[in-house]
C-alpha cells in the first residue's frame, strides 16, 4: 500500500476545497477505525440527538391533538413514555442480532426476504430525508419565534443554507461534525433538565388537582361522547404524537460507526436515548398540562413554556431564548442522524444491487459523498415543497417510520419464533416485539387514515416512487450479472494446450498491463481479447487490481484485511492463467477508496519498470445505450484511460458485448 502522498500542493480550488472538506483519510493508518468509531456519549450526540430533539415537536402534536380534553394529557404522557421505552428494548435486541447495523432494512431483508427489505429500505431512506428536512424546518421554527413575524418568510432561506452547512460538515466525516456540534447538545440537556425539573417542581401543588381533573373529565366525556369516543380521542392524540419516536431506529443502523465492542457501545447508547426522550417528552405533556399552556400564533408551546416559566426570574427573558436556541440547534444536531445513517442505508441497498454501485463507495474522507449530497439536495426540495411546514412534514414523517418500525418488529418476531428452540428467553423477547409491532401497526394505520389528505397521500407516492427505480435498478443489474454469468461458463473452464511458463519477466520486453476486478469471465475475455488482437506482441502480462473498499468492507480491519485476502487470491488465478497460456506474469494490488486513483498510481509504478508496457481494460458495452447506463455503470474505464494518456502512458479499452 502507499504511503501517504504530499497533499501541501495542488491548485487553489483543490486548496479551498481541502480547507472545507478536510484532508484525505489514509487505509494504511493503523488506528484509522479506533480514530473514526465513536464512544457512547459522541453516539448518543450524533444518532441519539435524533430522537430526543423529536420532543419539539412530537409530545406538541399530541397535546394540540387533545383539544380541550387536556385531562388526558396525563396518560398521554405516561403512555408515551412507556412507548419510547417498548421500542429502544426491541431495537437493543436488533443491535444484538444485528451488530453491523442496517436497522431495520437489514432485519426486513434477512428474515422477511429481499421484498420486505426493498419496502422498509426505501421507507428508511425517505424517512432520514424527512429527518433532515423536520429537523431543519423545526430548528427554524424554533429561532424564529423570537423572530417579528415580518421576517417569517426567510425561514425557508434560512433551512436550505443550515442544510448546505451540514452537508459540508458531513462530508468532512461524521467524526469531525459531531465533535464540532456536542456542545449544543450538552446545552440542550441542561436548559431543558433545568426548565422541566422547575416546571413540574414549582407546580407541584397543582398535581393532585390535575389527576382529581383526570376522573371528572372522563365522566363528563363519558356522559358526552361515550366511553368510545374517549378512546378514540386518545388514540388519535397518541398517534398523532408518533413524531415522538421517530428517531429511535438511529442507533441501530449507524452501528459501524460504534467503537468497539460494538454490541455493548449500541445498547449503552440506546439506553442513555431511550431515558432521556422518556423523560423529556413525558414531563414536556405534563409540564404543558400544570402549566396550562396554550398555544400562541408564530410560536411553539416550548417557547411558551419557556417564556411563562421562566418569565418572573431575573434575567428570564435571556434563560427563555438560550432554552429555545439550544432546542432549534439540537435539531440542527439532529439532522446529523439523516446524513448518518441515510447513506448508510442507501450503501447498503447499493451493495444490494438497489441503487446504483456508486453509492456504496466511499470519499477520500471515507464518508458516502454521494449519498450526503443526495439526501441534502432531497431535503432542500422538500422544504421549497412543504414551505417549512412542521405539520405537514411530521405526518410524512411518522408514516415512513411506522413502515420501517413495524416491519422491523415483525421481523423480530419471526426471528425470536425461529429459535424457540436456542434461546431459552425466546417467549419474553417475543412478547416484547408483538406488543411493539401492535403499537406500531396502530399508528401508522391512525396517521395514514387520520392524515391521508394532509400529506399522507404524498409520503406514500413518494416512498412507491422509490421502491419502483429500486427494482427497475435491480433488474437492470441482474440482466448484466447473467450476461456475466454466461461468460464465466464460457470461458473459465476453457482447455489450454500451452506449456506453463514460469520464467521471470523481463524488464525490456513488451508488457501488458491488464486491469481487472474478482476472477471471472470478463478478465478472461479481456486477457484472450488481448491475445487475439495483438497476436505475439506481448511477453508479459502483469494484472493490476484495486481492492476497493466500500460501505460493505468497511466495518473494521478484520473486513478490510479479508477484501485483501480475496482480491490476491483472484490475482494469483490471473497468473496461474496467464504463465497457461505462455506469458510471463505477475500482479499488482492496492487497497483504495478510489479505484481511478489507485489504478492510475499503480500503472504509472508499473511503467517505471516495464517502459515498453500498455495498459488494457475491459468496458461493458450494450447494444443500443441508454441515459441510465453511465449512471448504474461507472465510466471507470474511460476515467482512467484519460488519467494514464495525459500522462503518456497507451491505454487501450476492450470492448465487452453484454446481452441485456
Amino acid at each position: 500500500m502507499k504511503s501517504e502522498p504530499d497533499i501541501s500542493g495542488g491548485s487553489i480550488f483543490k486548496k479551498v476545497a481541502r480547507a472545507i472538506f478536510g484532508a484525505p483519510k489514509y487505509l494504511n493508518d493503523p488506528h484509522l477505525f479506533h480514530k473514526m468509531s465513536l464512544i457512547p456519549i459522541l453516539a448518543w450526540v450524533g444518532l441519539g440527538s435524533d430522537g430526543l430533539s423529536s420532543s419539539a415537536y412530537g409530545p406538541e402534536e399530541a397535546f394540540r391533538a387533545l383539544g380541550e380534553h387536556r385531562y388526558l394529557a396525563l396518560l398521554l404522557a405516561l403512555a408515551t413514555a412507556m412507548t419510547v421505552f417498548i421500542i429502544s428494548y426491541a431495537y437493543s435486541r436488533i443491535i444484538e442480532h444485528f451488530p453491523h447495523g442496517g436497522g431495520g432494512y437489514i432485519v426486513a431483508s434477512h428474515i422477511l426476504g429481499e421484498k420486505a427489505g426493498v419496502v422498509s429500505g426505501s421507507a428508511l431512506l425517505v424517512d432520514y430525508v424527512m429527518t433532515i428536512t423536520i429537523s431543519i424546518a423545526s430548528c427554524c421554527d424554533a429561532l424564529f419565534s423570537y423572530v417579528p413575524p415580518s421576517l417569517h418568510h426567510y425561514k425557508v432561506p434560512v433551512a436550505c443554507f443550515l442544510t448546505i452547512v451540514l452537508i459540508i460538515l458531513n462530508v468532512r466525516g461524521v467524526k469531525e461534525s459531531i465533535t464540532i456540534l456536542a456542545p449544543i447538545f450538552m446545552t440542550f440537556i441542561a436548559t431543558h433538565l433545568v426548565m422541566l425539573l422547575y416546571g413540574v417542581i414549582s407546580h407541584a401543588d397543582k398535581i393532585a388537582p390535575v389527576v382529581a381533573s383526570v376522573g371528572a373529565g372522563a365522566r363528563h366525556d363519558l356522559s358526552t361522547i361515550g366511553f368510545f369516543g374517549i378512546m378514540m380521542l386518545f388514540l388519535r392524540a397518541y398517534s398523532l404524537g408518533g413524531g415522538t419516536y421517530t428517531g429511535i431506529e438511529a442507533v441501530s443502523n449507524g452501528m459501524q460507526i460504534m467503537r468497539e465492542p460494538k454490541v455493548q457501545t449500541g445498547k449503552r447508547t440506546m439506553l442513555y436515548m431511550a431515558t432521556s426522550l422518556a423523560f423529556t417528552a413525558g414531563t414536556l405533556l405534563l409540564c404543558y398540562l400544570l402549566v396550562g399552556i396554550s398555544p400562541a400564533e408564530g410560536k411553539t408551546l416550548n417557547s411558551v413554556l419557556a417564556d411563562t416559566l421562566f418569565g418572573n426570574w431575573p434575567m428570564g427573558k435571556w434563560i427563555a431564548l438560550v432554552t429555545i436556541l439550544s432546542e432549534g440547534a439540537l435539531l440542527l444536531v439532529a439532522a446529523q442522524a439523516g446524513f448518518v445513517d441515510g447513506p448508510r442505508v442507501m450503501a447498503n441497498m447499493a451493495v444490494d444491487s438497489w441503487f446504483p454501485h456508486r453509492f456504496a463507495a466511499l470519499s477520500v474522507r471515507l464518508t458516502m459523498r454521494n449519498g450526503i449530497f443526495l439526501m441534502g439536495v432531497a431535503s432542500i426540495a422538500l422544504l421549497f415543497y412543504t414551505h417549512g411546514s412542521v405539520s405537514a412534514l411530521v405526518v410524512m414523517y411518522s408514516i415512513n417510520v411506522f413502515v420501517t418500525f413495524s416491519l422491523s418488529q415483525l421481523g423480530m418476531s419471526k426471528f425470536f419464533i425461529q429459535r424457540r428452540n436456542e434461546d431459552p428467553k425466546w417467549f419474553r423477547h417475543l412478547l416484547v416485539h408483538l406488543v411493539g409491532l401492535v403499537l406500531c401497526v396502530t399508528i401508522l394505520i391512525v396517521t395514514t387514515i387520520e392524515k391521508f389528505a394532509e400529506g399522507g397521500w404524498m409520503t406514500l407516492l413518494i416512498t412507491s416512487v422509490v421502491i419502483w427505480l429500486c427494482y427497475l435498478i435491480k433488474g437492470h443489474y441482474n440482466k448484466v450479472r447473467q450476461g456475466i454469468a454466461d461468460l464465466d461458463n464460457t470461458l473459465l473452464d476453457f482447455p489450454v494446450n500451452h506449456t506453463y511458463n514460469g520464467a521471470a519477466l523481463n524488464h525490456n520486453d513488451q508488457t501488458a498491463i491488464q486491469l481487472v476486478s474478482g476472477y471471472g469471465g470478463f478478465g478472461v475475455h479481456t486477457l484472450l481479447s488481448i491475445l487475439t488482437t495483438f497476436p505475439k506482441t506481448y511477453k508479459n502480462v502483469i494484472f493490476v487490481s484495486v481492492a476497493v473498499v466500500d460501505s460493505g468492507s468497511f466495518k473494521g480491519a478484520e473486513e478490510v484485511a479479508a477484501l485483501e485476502t480475496s482480491v490476491t487470491d483472484g490475482l494469483e488465478k490471473y497468473v496461474v492463467l496467464a504463465r497457461r497460456l505462455g506469458f510471463a506474469a505477475d500482479y499488482r494490488m492496492e487497497i483504495a477508496t478510489d479505484v481511478v486513483e489507485g489504478a492510475t498510481d499503480l500503472c504509472k509504478v508499473i511503467h517505471e519498470e516495464y517502459p515498453r508496457s500498455t495498459v488494457f481494460t475491459g468496458q461493458l458495452t450494450f447494444r443500443l445505450e441508454k441515459f441510465y447506463h453511465r449512471m448504474l455503470h461507472n465510466e471507470t474505464a474511460f476515467a482512467i484511460q484519460r488519467h494514464l494518456q495525459w500522462d503518456g502512458l497507451t491505454t487501450v479499452i476492450l470492448p465487452i458485448r453484454v446481452r441485456t
